[in-house]
């Protein structure tokens, strides 16, 4: 079986994202669709009071805009912002060097464009917790496939000879999933582990970067990644099920 995760490239993920990239043999970077708010430029990180936002500022540009042509406004010299709230953040965790060496290793290249610097960064945290292995990494706007939404997805799958495709729970609103299990792919959700981790701040969640999960855990970490999936129906019914 050929697993294939597609997902929009986003700034130091949550661990979820990278339990993602443990199941999967093909790995696309979604960056040739059209950017909408949401998690791609900014992610939460622990504070003595809750959470708070890091965002990475984007330069003026047309709703229709691709992720991959946008770019980041440097003159709030926000990079150097992200690293003193990150290491105030994670300041006295058992591997804070770590997790801010890794955020400087990315930030501090500033000759990467936005999508360039969302991809490097989360494949500087997978490879440190030695998830990459055999994983081949791709960037849909490379791939050039046509079609929009559920037939872009298909024929990415198709094109990297995918058997099984797992995504995130939101692909339930839009997916043809009989149209797939006809072209031959499985289509599985996943179930997301969310291991816990004794966090700085409590209570614990597991929706902050996954900067924190190095920052307390170290390569360990890894430890807490990996997921089951659901195939789609399972998915379906247990969503029916909770409303």
């Amino acid at each position: 079986m050929r697993t294939v995760v597609i997902s929009q490239p986003m700034y130091f993920p949550w661990s979820g994202l990278f339990e993602q990239l443990s199941v999967a043999d093909e790995f696309v970077f979604f960056d040739d669709v059209q950017f909408a708010k949401g998690f791609i430029n900014r992610v939460q990180y622990k504070t003595a009071t809750g959470t708070s936002w890091l965002t990475v500022p984007l330069r003026r540009h047309p709703q229709e805009t691709r992720i991959c042509d946008l770019a980041c406004d440097e003159d709030s010299h926000w990079r150097d912002k992200h690293l003193k709230t990150l290491s105030m953040a994670l300041a006295g965790a058992p591997h804070a060097k770590d997790a801010l060496a890794l955020a400087e290793s990315v930030l501090e290249r500033r000759e990467l464009g936005f999508s360039e610097l969302l991809i490097e960064g989360m494949q500087a945290l997978g490879g440190y917790l030695d998830l990459l292995g055999d994983t081949r990494l791709y960037r849909s706007s490379a791939l050039a496939m046509p079609g929009r939404k559920g037939e872009l997805i298909m024929q990415l799958v198709k094109h990297l000879k995918g058997d099984r495709y797992v995504t995130g729970w939101g692909a339930l609103d839009y997916l043809d999933h009989e149209a797939f299990e006809e072209a031959g792919i499985e289509v599985c959700y996943m179930n997301y582990s969310k291991g816990e981790y004794p966090q700085k701040f409590p209570p614990f969640t597991p929706f902050v970067t996954a900067l924190d999960l190095i920052a307390h855990c170290g390569r360990d970490g890894r430890r807490l990644i990996g997921s089951d999936v659901l195939p789609w129906r399972e998915a379906m019914a247990l969503r029916k099920g909770r409303t």
